[in-house]
């Protein structure tokens, strides 16, 4: 792969994952000031992204593969989408604010299967050069939170402002892209919705992991959608800048990944993950701005062994149990279970449970994280009776 390819690939890993962490990580706090949304309502705006997720493996399945280059669908999308961020900073109503952010998610989400068959059309070696690639999605999120700490812009709609800029900026930098042509009429949309992929569930392992992916999106939709609002209400200055410690977190954890793997074994990486969900959600609720200001830290910083000992992992012992052959279909079907159906799921449940524990503008914080703790918690538990993997699994 030439350096310019390179460079570009990196550019435009670095922008798609920029627009994505400067107006979701802070979307719940701006419509609670803004939109006076309840949880319900905030709940219903992430889960937008999780309907996208559901329906973009079809779009680029069935149509984007088989009739377009991906470059040039990714620049009609990102520019459109961009026209999308900016409306949804002119709408002072919660319930057309969805439809905003809706629309939008249902734009954005199909450009990440399409940044990634970019990628890898100009790679000679995917195993090696596609980390050094995609490294840079992880930088451009980071990046986007320090921008809002350090601009002050984490309460306003300046954060979609600037997610619209950058859109339009990786729409114009598309057409620059090398070029991806479509796979043609002919070419196979099941792996990309996954459907191959069911003869997994023939072995009882695969099973109970499965169920347990999808029940361990509730406590992450907690995470996702009302980290942000309560830090800012509790007085935890600078909130999105520092959060993004999460994500440098999951950079450090996910290059450990690779050794513990076969030394540890799958389940027991697994099972670390669901238990730093546990060890999250109980530093939150007993964290504060005062003497117990470094249980806020903890908990952000335990999102790189919450994710990547879960789900990366999850992807890992996917592709192995699936082998060559359907292995796109089942990381296919496994992103449409967790990132679609799970967090649809969890991010409704979410918002119902933030509801619950309001009253007027204060939110009693700590049965709320008590409550994806105690679900984490039962998922651990579940897992550890009924999961048996054999030892060469």
């Amino acid at each position: 792969m030439k350096a310019k390819t390179g460079s570009l690939l990196s550019l435009m890993m670095f922008l798609e994952y920029f627009i994505w962490g400067a107006w979701y990580v802070t979307m719940g706090t701006y419509m609670g000031g803004h939109l006076n949304a309840s949880g319900v309502e905030i709940g219903a705006a992430y889960s937008a992204l999780a309907i996208a997720t559901m329906i973009s493996p079809f779009f680029v399945g069935l149509i984007a593969d088989r009739f377009f280059s991906a470059q040039k669908i990714m620049s009609v999308l990102h520019l459109v989408g961009a026209a999308l961020l900016f409306l949804a900073t002119r709408i002072g109503d919660s319930q057309a604010f969805y439809w905003v952010i809706l629309g939008y998610s249902l734009l954005y989400m199909p450009t990440i299967a399409l940044s990634n068959s970019v990628a890898f059309s100009q790679m000679t070696d995917p195993g090696k050069q596609f980390p050094w690639i995609r490294v840079f999605g992880t930088l451009g999120w980071i990046v986007a939170g320090v921008f809002i700490s350090k601009l002050g812009i984490e309460k306003t709609s300046s954060t979609f402002h600037m997610a619209a800029i950058a859109s339009a900026a990786l729409g114009l930098l598309s057409l620059a892209l090398p070029n991806t042509p479509p796979k043609g009429k002919n070419s196979d949309s099941s792996s990309a919705i996954g459907t191959e992929a069911f003869v997994l569930f023939k072995e009882r392992p695969y099973l109970i992991f499965f169920v347990a992916a999808i029940l361990v999106c509730i406590p992450l939709s907690f995470y996702y959608g009302f980290a942000n609002p309560f830090l800012n209400e509790i007085g935890f200055e600078n909130a999105a800048g520092k959060m993004t410690l999460g994500q440098v977190s999951e950079a450090v954890f996910i290059l450990a990944i690779p050794f513990l793997f076969n030394r540890i074994g799958v389940k027991n990486m697994l099972l670390m993950g669901m238990t730093a969900w546990i060890l999250r959600y109980v530093c939150f609720a007993y964290g504060d701005t005062g003497a117990n200001n470094w249980m806020l830290y903890a908990g952000i910083v335990l999102h790189g062994i919450c994710y990547d000992f879960f789900f990366v992992t999850g992807y890992m012992y996917t592709e192995k149990k699936a082998g060559e052959k359907i292995k796109n279909a089942a990381q296919g079907l496994f992103t449409f279970a967790t990132y679609g159906v799970g967090m649809f799921i969890g991010t409704w449940f979410s918002g119902f449970i933030v509801d619950q524990y309001q009253t007027g503008s204060v939110h009693n914080w700590q049965k709320i994280w008590f409550v994806p703790a105690y679900i984490a918690l039962g998922v651990l538990v579940y897992f550890i009776l009924f999961f048996r993997e054999k030892k060469q699994a």
